[in-house]
């Protein structure tokens, strides 16, 4: 990624057991597996829809 690029940081703080199956696939999209596991992804209008669906899953760190 070029330095222009913004990217987020998303971190899985709450467990999967419990939720809906196209939320654990949405998590899956995001790359997170794991409990407390961090992704650095682009921040792009797909990437943040994904979030938003899940957003009783995640936290978002702004800017990296």
């Amino acid at each position: 990624m070029s330095k222009t690029d913004k990217t987020i940081r998303v971190r899985l703080v709450k467990s999967l057991i419990c939720c809906q199956a196209r939320h654990r696939l949405s998590v899956r999209a995001l790359g997170l597996r794991k409990l407390n596991d961090v992704r650095e992804l682009k921040d792009s209008p797909s990437v943040r829809g994904l979030v938003n669906k899940v957003s009783y899953l995640v936290r978002i760190e702004e800017g990296a």
